[in-house]
């Protein structure tokens, strides 16, 4: 993936570069503490879905970034089930400045990791005996708007 950062003087930006080096499950739970008896009651269960990323730099230009998704079923006040994926990947990423590269881990390599992490929870939710779980997409560049105001909001309350 290439994307343009400022341009400079001869209007030919510099391009930042975003490869994949690994994608990989770094950590994975389910839980279903009401099994068996839940196998057997009529469910109208209720879907909670969290989502937290993180960036770790490994060495110049290799980040790797956690995309931990935790879902939560529940009928009524009981858990039907949890699951919990942290899909994790290691990019080769250049070329962008500092303002820049915040935005790029938050939100492209999230939305490469997000499809590994779908595939991941379905398949171990239909192995625990629950019926297929499909998560929507995610829009990540939203979240991580969101998430910057919210940021700029507690540091404009903090300054008071």
């Amino acid at each position: 993936m290439a994307t343009n950062d400022s341009p400079d003087a001869t209007g030919q930006g510099p391009v930042g570069q975003l490869g994949i080096q690994k994608i990989y499950i770094k950590d994975m739970s389910f839980e279903a503490p009401n099994a068996p008896r839940i196998f057997t009651e009529q469910l109208s269960p209720a879907l909670d879905v969290q989502l937290a990323n993180a960036a770790t730099t490994l060495a110049e230009n290799v980040h790797e970034v956690v995309l931990t998704v935790t879902c939560t079923v529940k009928q009524d006040e009981r858990v039907v089930y949890l699951v919990e994926v942290q899909q994790a990947g290691i990019f080769n990423i250049s070329g962008f400045n500092e303002q820049t590269l915040p935005a790029v881990l938050g939100t492209a390599c999230p939305n490469i990791l997000f499809p590994y992490a779908r595939e991941a929870i379905s398949d171990v939710v239909t192995k625990g005996g629950f019926p297929q779980l499909l998560l929507s997409p995610v829009n990540f560049d939203v979240l991580y708007a969101q998430e910057m105001q919210r940021r700029a909001a507690a540091e404009g309350q903090a300054a008071h």
